[in-house]
């Protein structure tokens, strides 16, 4: 071995035992660096390390009516809706129809040119006025015996059939006057002053809106369970007020192609906001259950013997079984595991540990 090789070999040898000589207070020095470290990382975060607080979202438990109900979508129609048409043909003389006007009942909304048939009743009663005085004479001269009864048959039919004359004639006088069905608001009008209409003609359309309809559909499986007189509540998608109406007309059959059952209510709608046409979202009320407990969906966690749920104690979360009952679109009945006045957490569940401390962020109602 040579000079140089035993001068490495001399300094790895004093490197090596220094190393071991140092090593422990190295060892300790580094890993309380390290402790240290993850403290400060794991202090005050959601979920973080021990002693952090998870922030949550909760809401207080509070007692809410609940309904066994059905949903639906349907459509708001008028109470009443007419075309405006003229039952004989003729020249209009008078036009009283002014669009988006509301009008009464019996109102006259336009009048047809009628001098021909006022001239024809005016012959007609002359016509009768002789007959009479005929059938006059000749019942003195049948009391007299000096006509048969025959003749004095024929004189008395003459005024009758006069007399149904007129009377035909006065019915087609009427009708040379459109008067208003029902009160309503009069739509676009589609004639204007001497305009020369038939029975085919479309005048304009007379709408009524008060109550208004609400035409929807369920399927045939609760056919059983439908009655006049159920309530109903239903939105339309321009509304977030909520309506009410009951339930007035039912479909005696079920549609065979969609296997549903077409259902009629009415609302009350005095100030016109609900338009016909507009869609509605319907919930047909079936059956009051009364007060219960209703929670969000998201809050309930399901687990392999039930469900649970995570409400605030002391500062901490603590886990809670809950038996499920009636579920809705957005909510779940609660029958057991929670009471009026609970603190129970809905938002934020991923992140809580049994029994870890929470920060609440936000009480929603």
């Amino acid at each position: 071995m040579n000079k140089i090789t035993k001068t490495i070999v001399s300094l790895l040898v004093i490197v090596l035992i220094l190393g071991i000589a140092f090593y422990p207070k190295v060892k300790k020095t580094f890993f309380a660096e390290k402790k240290e470290e993850g403290k400060e990382k794991g202090k005050g975060g959601p979920g973080g390390g021990k002693g952090g607080k998870t922030t949550v979202v909760v809401m207080v438990v509070k007692s809410t009516r609940l309904d066994d109900m059905i949903n639906s979508t349907g459509s708001i129609l008028p109470n009443e809706e007419v075309e405006i048409r003229s039952e004989i043909a003729g020249r209009i003389i008078q036009l009283n129809i002014k669009e988006g006007d509301v009008v009464q009942k019996g109102t006259i909304l336009l009048h047809i040119n009628d001098d021909d048939l006022q001239a024809r009743l005016r012959k007609l009663g002359y016509n009768k006025k002789l007959a009479e005085d005929n059938e006059a004479r000749q019942k003195v001269l049948l009391q007299k015996e000096a006509i048969s009864q025959r003749e004095y048959d024929i004189a008395v039919n003459s005024v009758n059939t006069i007399s149904a004359d007129i009377e035909d004639l006065k019915a087609q006088i009427l009708k040379t006057t459109i008067r208003a069905p029902f009160s309503g608001t009069v739509g676009f009008r589609y004639v204007s002053m001497g305009s020369y209409i038939s029975p085919t003609t479309k005048i304009a359309t007379l709408t009524n809106t008060n109550p208004a309809k609400i035409e929807f559909s369920i399927p045939a499986k609760y056919a059983s369970q439908i009655r006049k007189g159920n309530t109903i509540e239903f939105v339309t998608e321009n509304e977030t007020k909520t309506y009410a109406g009951k339930v007035y007309a039912i479909d005696p059959k079920i549609d065979p192609l969609t296997r549903t059952l077409q259902i009629r209510a009415l609302s009350p709608n005095p100030g016109g906001v609900l338009v016909p046409g507009a869609f509605a979202k319907v919930n047909l009320i079936l059956k009051t259950k009364g007060s219960a407990i209703l929670v969000p969906t998201e809050a309930v966690i399901p687990e392999s013997k039930g469900s649970k749920v995570f409400v605030v104690k002391n500062g901490k979360a603590v886990s809670t079984k809950v038996e499920l009952g009636t579920r809705g679109e957005k909510n779940v009945e609660i029958l057991s595991g929670l009471s009026i006045g609970d603190t129970l957490i809905t938002n934020g569940i991923i992140q809580v540990k049994p029994d870890g401390e929470v920060d609440i962020k936000e009480v929603v109602q």
